[in-house]
C-alpha cells in the first residue's frame, strides 16, 4: 500500500512572489505618475500643447526617415513629393505670413515676394530663395525667412535709414548712408534733410558722412554738400554760406576742424562771408558780397 503526499509548500510561495512583483509594479507606477505630473506641473505647456510638439516631433522624424531612405534609392524628387503631400495632408503647409521690422517701407511689397508661398507645403518652401528676392528690394538692408510651424512664414527685414537727398537730372531720390537709392522724394518732403549733389557725388556718401562726422558741431549746420570735379566737396550750410574744401580725404577733414574752430571763436557763420576758401594750405580766404565795388569806390573817391 502506497501513500501519496501532495506538497502545497511551492503553490504558496509562487502565490506570494505573485503578490509581491504586483505590489511592486502597482508602487512603480504610482512613483512614475507622480514624477510625470511635477514635470508636467513645471512645463509652461497644457497636455494638448504637449500633443501637438509630440505629433510635430513624430512627424519631422518620419520626414526626415523617409527623406533619407528615398535619398538612398536614387529618387529625391519623388520623396520630396510625398513629403510635401504628408506634410500638408498633416496641416503642415503656409496658411500665413507674418512681416517684422518694417517701419518706413510699403509693406505690400513684402507681401508681393512672399505670398507665392502661399498654401505651399512647408518642406517644399525655398526659405534661401524668399530671403534673396527680399534683398532685391532697395529698402531691405537684410533679411530673415523662418518657418513657424505649423502653418505660418515669419519674415524678419532689416530696413535701410534714410541719410540724404540725392540731387539728380530733374528729380530727387531718397538715399541711404551708403548711397543705396531708397524712392523718389518730393522737394516738399526733401526739406530739412541734407541734399547731395553733383557727378559721382552718390558713390563718396559714405565718405561724406565720415568727413562731417569728425566736426559734429557743424554737422547739423549743413544742408547741402557738393561733390566738385569727382576730387573735393563745396558745403553750404543752412546760413547759405558756402565752404569751399580742399581735395584728399584727411586734408579736407583737417580743413573743415580748423574752420570749426574758427567758427567757434569768431562766429563766422551768420555773418557778412558768403564764402570760405580753404582750399589752398593753412589760408583761408573770404568773399563778402560787394567788398570789391566797396573798394573801388572808395578808391575813386580818394583819387
Amino acid at each position: 500500500m502506497s501513500t501519496t503526499i501532495k506538497r502545497k509548500g511551492k503553490g504558496v510561495r509562487r502565490s506570494a512572489a505573485a503578490k509581491g512583483r504586483a505590489s511592486t509594479a502597482r508602487k512603480a507606477r504610482a512613483k512614475t505618475g507622480s514624477a510625470l505630473d511635477s514635470v508636467m506641473a513645471i512645463l509652461p505647456f497644457t497636455e494638448e500643447q504637449l500633443h501637438r510638439i509630440f505629433l510635430a516631433v513624430i512627424l519631422g522624424g518620419a520626414v526626415a526617415l523617409a527623406w533619407f531612405v528615398a535619398s538612398l534609392a536614387g529618387v529625391p524628387a519623388m520623396a520630396e513629393r510625398q513629403i510635401a503631400g504628408l506634410a500638408s495632408d498633416a496641416g503642415f503647409e503656409v496658411r500665413g505670413v507674418q512681416i517684422r521690422g518694417v517701419e518706413r517701407m510699403n509693406e505690400l511689397k513684402v507681401y508681393e515676394r512672399v505670398l507665392g508661398q502661399q498654401d505651399r507645403a512647408m518642406p517644399l518652401v525655398d526659405v534661401d530663395g524668399v530671403r534673396e528676392e527680399l534683398l532685391e528690394l532697395n529698402w531691405v538692408k537684410d533679411a530673415r525667412v523662418s518657418r513657424q510651424l505649423p502653418t505660418t512664414l515669419v519674415v524678419d527685414i532689416v530696413e535701410r535709414v534714410p541719410h540724404a537727398v540725392l540731387k539728380k537730372p530733374k528729380r530727387l531720390v531718397l538715399i541711404d548712408a551708403e548711397g543705396t537709392e531708397l524712392e523718389p522724394i518730393s522737394k516738399e518732403n526733401a526739406k530739412g534733410r541734407l541734399l547731395v549733389s553733383g557727378p559721382g557725388a552718390q558713390t563718396q556718401v559714405a565718405a561724406l558722412g565720415k568727413l562731417l562726422d569728425s566736426a559734429p558741431a557743424l554737422k547739423p549746420q549743413v544742408s547741402e554738400a557738393e561733390w566738385v570735379g569727382n576730387r573735393r566737396w563745396n558745403l553750404t550750410f543752412t546760413t547759405d554760406q558756402v565752404l569751399a574744401l580742399p581735395q584728399g580725404e584727411a586734408t579736407s577733414s583737417t580743413a573743415l576742424v580748423s574752420f570749426a574752430r574758427l567758427d567757434g571763436v569768431n562766429r563766422l557763420l551768420g555773418g557778412k562771408v558768403a564764402t570760405f576758401d580753404m582750399r589752398a594750405p593753412e589760408r583761408i580766404y573770404m568773399r563778402i558780397p560787394g567788398r570789391a565795388q566797396e573798394m573801388l569806390d572808395a578808391k575813386g573817391g580818394a583819387n
